[in-house]
């Protein structure tokens, strides 16, 4: 398990600490209600331990890694990315990652946790090319903004994000120091991440705290993800699961050319939609994720619960899959006693 920045580069005291995405990292430092409202409202700033960037380089890494995911690496433009999965003969998902185009390398950035399984499966399939990846380790430190004002904080800061569009990467720097700025997914407004020497982590953390960024742990970055309803996945999105039933269709590209998998996503596509779709869901109760069947067929999975504050009092939300002809958002279902309903992404009213 690798160790967040947090504890081994920066100091919070009394801050409790567990395990998020194969790091351990701070849970909160305050309240998590609090913590909460500002990612939603206000400018939040976190840890990244939890996400790791590996370089793709070799004179073949374009056409190699274009044959290994499920989206279009080619064309790519200079400084953007997009998002993939990889997938395994069969079409099941092995991993998602993000893929920028950084002229002289491919960026890969995904959750810590995944990067192992991640590099043993894509390597496997270096020949004769000429590709070499490289995990960045603990040489390079990222810390997260989120939430509406953390434009305006960067900006504070000497910035310069003006223009920047939804996976754009920038060279810039804060007080001296070289960092890149990368702009989150349209899923993700307001989501921002600074890389740097991990030497600087303390001062940068300092500077962006000072200017008004609030520090948020874990526990509201789970609560923040499930409210956006962006799967997670290890949870949401298993080795088992095909891309269509994900609904991420921003991973998929259906004119590229050839890939691992692509068959079977082609296939879907040309015949129809899969039976489940991914979706989100509120409950009466909380109940235990798993399988809920209905007449001995599965109706519902459910794969992730929490418990949201929020002002009009708590929510129990959850993220899952359910049979596309078994209902729709709005409709109310049965889950052993518990009743749900069907709620389309993201979940509206967030404050």
């Amino acid at each position: 398990m690798t160790e967040a920045i947090t504890h081994s580069k920066l100091s919070f005291a009394g801050a409790p600490t567990g395990q998020y995405l194969g790091a351990a990292t701070a849970l909160r430092f305050s309240d998590t209600k609090q913590e909460l409202a500002t990612l939603l409202g206000g400018c939040a700033i976190f840890d990244l331990s939890w996400r790791a960037q590996i370089t793709a380089t070799g004179k073949d890494r374009v056409r190699w890694l274009h044959n290994m995911v499920t989206n279009n690496v080619r064309d790519l433009v200079l400084n953007r990315g997009n998002y993939s999965f990889v997938l395994n003969a069969q079409g099941r998902i092995l991993g998602d990652l993000y893929i920028f185009n950084r002229g002289e390398y491919l960026l890969l950035e995904t959750d810590r946790g995944q990067v192992e399984t991640l590099l043993t499966a894509m390597k496997r399939f270096i020949i004769m090319d000429k590709v070499e990846l490289v995990d960045s380790g603990e040489a390079r430190a990222g810390l997260g903004l989120c939430g509406p004002k953390s434009a305006a904080i960067l900006s504070a800061c000497g910035l310069d994000i003006e223009g920047m569009e939804p996976l754009e990467v920038r060279e810039t720097s804060v007080d001296g120091v070289a960092a890149t700025i990368l702009r989150g997914p349209e899923q993700k407004p307001g989501w921002y991440e600074l890389w740097f020497d991990s030497a600087h982590a303390q001062a940068i953390w300092d500077r962006l705290a000072g200017a008004g960024a609030q520090p948020a742990g874990a526990e509201a970055l789970e609560l923040w993800r499930v409210l956006r309803g962006i799967p997670q996945y290890g949870q949401d999105i298993r080795d088992r699961d095909l891309p269509q039933e994900t609904e991420q269709i921003q991973a998929l590209h259906f004119s590229k050319g050839c890939y691992i998998g692509q068959e079977i996503v082609e296939r879907i596509r040309s015949r129809g939609q899969v039976h489940r779709k991914f979706t989100g869901f509120e409950f009466e109760r909380m109940p235990q994720p798993g399988k809920y069947d209905v007449e001995g067929r599965t109706l519902t999975e459910i794969t992730t619960v929490v418990r949201v504050p929020a002002a009009a009092g708590e929510r129990l939300l959850g993220l899952g899959y359910i049979r596309r002809e078994a209902a729709t958002a709005g409709d109310e279902l049965d889950l052993g006693g518990i009743k749900a309903r069907v709620v389309d992404l993201p979940f509206d009213n967030l404050k």
